[in-house]
């Protein structure tokens, strides 16, 4: 049956009522001339930033001592320029929504700003490929199944999260608004896993299996910590001020120790609590309160009620028709 054409006449004023919703619900549309961060170019430059972090892994294959040298620097002087763009539209945006500066009066170099801003990040790659090779050998050496280094960077979402925090936490340390919070959900739309930027990591990490982790803003997870999937490590409750709006800024979350392991959907909450080193935190545990070092904290063991096999005559009659 062919379209009716007549119905397309409606179009015209849909159009209009829809437009007429930017200016009566004008909390989710960005309208004029200052552009937000482009979304592909900062997937894509974290694309670029994993290609420098781990040559010969993904895109370019053949990278040797002969010729590795040209493909870093051909990537690192890209990142330059679209980090450069991308921080100063971030910074242009803050100052315009967050600090109510009238975009008009603005004479702020953004694109200044931005520049030592990724000059800054580009610096601290050396040191993140240190911390980075930590969490690879955490992965190799504390999951049984997996083979070499080589599989953890292929196949471990838990590392390709672990990898987009480390990104996303530094920029967020030099002063970055806005992308370092744009990296860790697109990290948490492909591996499951979601670690705000905020959250502070330290070396040998490593999240196995890792679907539905939830790591909060302000968490502090020690050395050598080990957590399984399903984990929240969440806020116990939101603080408001006197006209009822969130009290931001002040520390929700917990703090995990050195060489402590948490086993699978087990929920810690709190911004005073603390789990000591060398604790053992078992499968569905709820915690709000802290734990001494080296402790063992499980769920009583559950009851299984097992049926026998009903009779024959006790059992329901299917009906079936073909």
């Amino acid at each position: 049956m062919a379209s009716d054409f007549r119905l397309k006449e409606q179009l015209p004023r849909l159009t209009d009522r829809i437009v007429g919703t930017y200016a009566t619900v004008g909390s989710i549309n960005h309208l004029g001339h200052c552009p937000l961060p482009n979304y592909d170019e900062i997937i894509g430059c974290l694309q670029d930033l994993k290609e420098v972090l781990y040559p010969g892994y993904r895109r370019r294959e053949g990278l040797h001592s002969g010729n590795v040298t040209y493909h870093v620097g051909e990537l690192i002087d890209g990142l330059h320029d679209k980090l450069t763009r991308q921080i100063a539209r971030a910074l242009r945006h803050d100052n315009r929504v967050v600090n109510k500066v009238d975009p008009c009066d603005d004479r702020t170099d953004y694109e200044a700003m931005g520049q030592a801003m990724a000059i800054a990040f580009l610096e601290r790659i050396p040191a993140l490929r240190e911390i980075l090779a930590t969490d690879a050998r955490a992965a190799h050496d504390g999951d049984p199944a997996c083979r070499s280094i080589d599989e953890v960077v292929f196949c471990y979402p838990g590392f390709e999260a672990i990898t987009i925090h480390r990104l996303a936490h530094e920029m967020r340390r030099l002063g970055v608004p806005f992308i370092p919070r744009m990296m860790s959900e697109w990290a948490h739309k492909e591996t499951g896993i979601d670690i705000h930027p905020g959250a502070t990591i330290g070396h040998h990490f490593f999240i196995d299996h890792g679907t539905g982790v939830v790591i909060g803003e302000t968490c502090e997870i020690g050395n050598h910590v080990k957590i399984y999937q399903g984990v929240t490590l969440g806020a116990l409750s939101f603080a408001t001020d006197s006209d009822g709006n969130l009290v931001r800024g002040h520390k929700r979350h917990p703090t995990i120790e050195d060489r402590v392991v948490i086993y699978a959907s087990a929920t810690i909450l709190g911004g005073k609590t603390v789990i000591g080193r060398e604790s053992v935190i078992g499968s569905s545990v709820w915690l709000t309160h802290s734990v001494e070092p080296r402790t063992t904290v499980v769920m009583e063991k559950p009851k299984l009620r097992i049926r026998a096999e009903m009779p024959d005559e006790m059992k329901p009659e299917l009906n079936y028709s073909i």
